[in-house]
């Protein structure tokens, strides 16, 4: 199943715009399309120049890109956490993604009104962001309510929720959120089933006009794109600027007509790209291979994962029956000229099941059930 962000944001930032030009974007790959699960999700692919190299040198019957879903969420109002506007539709579908693309608006246009009635991107991301702590401290705040009487009779475990509760309900009242806090793994356990909105990692998009598309990649030459360059580097989210509708029209366009226009922009790529790749690496995931003349393949498992794991992602028989795995590191799969040339000049490794898969392994499971 793939994992799911969440694009967020006031009225008018240009949200929808940017969803629909991801599933534009889809829609060009021939090899697994954009399709719609729902209205309003999409499921688009992850953009790998190493996935077209090995495929270049394999010629598979297919390519098979990893992917991500990306759910377009309802425009968020000030006093959404006490069900103003689409609030309670807002919260409950952001509470099921695993990561936020936090779109935020970086660009003058009359013609497309502010519903704040100007343009402050900082202020905008703050907006959300309160009526998101809002919403979690609710939540902490009627849980504590239910254990408060079993810890004060000495319950243990109550006590122990209670010393969790306590602790995020401090944090959020200062402004923190939750992924802020510096839990740890067992006190995010105990927040797990409430399923907390400021603990998820988050994103910024800072969505400008078509004349800042390029100034807008680079520090220091776009004000507003800075400034929530500076907010995002105090709470450790990343962020990526792209110009909406241009992503759009550039959706739209043959690959030859594709690059020709990025050149003339002085962009080296779509950003839409960028922002799957930096929603996915958001997530602490990572991409292996599996290459062979029927099919070429990438697959995505978590930062840190063990072969076995990695092996389970295609079949759980297959991590149920592991054995080994044959390993060649992207780089000498390229330079050997493929999995025969690595074996030759001893770069296909043979790993056990302590194996930790690096980002690009190309990889063989051998198995028995």
């Amino acid at each position: 199943m793939a994992l799911q962000c969440g694009i967020v944001g006031l009225p008018n930032v240009g949200k929808s715009t940017i969803f629909n030009a991801l599933t534009s974007a889809g829609a060009q790959i021939a090899n697994y399309p954009f399709c719609t699960i729902e209205p309003n999700v999409g499921v688009v692919t992850v953009s790998d120049p190493r996935l077209d190299k090995i495929a270049e040198m394999v010629k598979p019957s297919k390519v098979i890109p990893t992917v991500m879903e990306f759910l377009d969420i309802a425009g968020l109002v000030k006093g959404a956490s006490k069900g103003e506007g689409l609030g309670n539709q807002f919260l409950g579908n952001i509470r099921q993604v695993d990561a936020v693309a936090h779109v935020v608006r970086c660009f003058e246009n009359e013609d497309v009104t502010h519903v704040h009635g100007v343009i402050d991107p900082v202020a905008d991301a703050e907006i959300i962001e309160t009526e998101l702590m809002l919403a979690d401290l609710a939540s902490v705040e009627k849980r504590r309510d239910s254990v408060i009487r079993k810890a004060r009779s000495g319950d243990k475990e109550a006590r122990v929720l209670t010393a969790v509760y306590d602790k995020v309900i401090l944090g959020l009242n200062a402004g923190k959120p939750i992924r802020s806090l510096g839990l740890t793994p067992e006190e995010k356990e105990v927040l797990r089933d409430l399923f907390p909105l400021t603990a998820k990692p988050v994103l910024y998009v800072c969505n400008v006009d078509d004349k800042s598309a390029a100034a807008a990649q680079i520090p220091g030459q776009h004000p507003l794109t800075d400034a929530i360059r500076a907010r995002a580097a105090k709470e450790g989210a990343e962020v990526v600027a792209i110009c909406g509708a241009m992503e759009a029209e550039i959706a739209q366009l043959e690959a030859d007509e594709k690059q020709a226009f990025l050149d003339d922009l002085g962009l080296k790529e779509p950003g839409l790209n960028r922002l799957i790749r930096h929603a996915y690496s958001l997530l602490g995931l990572m991409t292996f291979f599996t290459a062979g003349p029927k099919e070429v393949r990438a697959w995505t498992v978590v930062n840190g994962a063990k072969a076995p794991n990695a092996a389970g992602v295609i079949h759980t028989d297959f991590e149920r029956g592991f054995i080994r795995a044959e390993v060649i590191a992207f780089d000498d799969f390229v330079h050997c000229g493929g999995e025969a040339g690595a074996k030759e000049k001893g770069k296909l490794r043979v790993e056990g099941k302590e194996y930790t898969v690096n980002d690009g392994d190309v990889m063989h499971f051998r198995f028995n059930v």
